[in-house]
């Protein structure tokens, strides 16, 4: 008795994934965007603006760690990709706000969903990295 070999029925292909094979637009926008939205600081500087229009300063007393370089950079991404307004008011000095565009709050819901699974996840990650690191 001969045993026949047969190939495995290969699942449908996602539209995600048909976005990455070969030369598809939509490869490029999702690594785009991935690239912007995935940095150190841009989620946190969405989330944070998720509630309230907010000063330089106040963006950089709600974020610890970053920088004023890291942070003005950021911003600077933020808002040509439309995410986020930056509104200047003729004051002495001169006050310079930040807000999410109605772009910018559309990622709300996904960044909170990312966020809560990596705080949820997080100790099983740290414990899988221990495993690894230990081999």
């Amino acid at each position: 008795m001969t045993t026949r070999q047969t190939a495995p029925i290969a699942a449908p292909m996602s539209s995600y994934e048909g976005s990455c094979s070969g030369d598809a637009g939509d490869g490029r926008a999702i690594r785009e965007v991935l690239d912007r939205i995935g940095d150190k600081w841009s989620l946190l500087v969405i989330g944070t603006l998720r509630r309230e229009r907010l000063r330089f300063s106040e963006l950089q007393r709600h974020i610890p760690g970053v920088s004023q370089r890291m942070l003005t950079l950021t911003l600077r991404q933020l808002e040509r990709d439309g995410l986020i307004t930056r509104t200047v008011h003729a004051e002495v000095p001169p006050r310079v706000e930040y807000e999410l565009t109605e772009l910018g709050t559309t990622l709300i819901q996904v960044a909170t969903a990312l966020a809560d699974w990596a705080t949820s996840e997080y100790p099983r990650i740290e414990a899988s990295r221990a495993a690894y690191d230990a081999r």
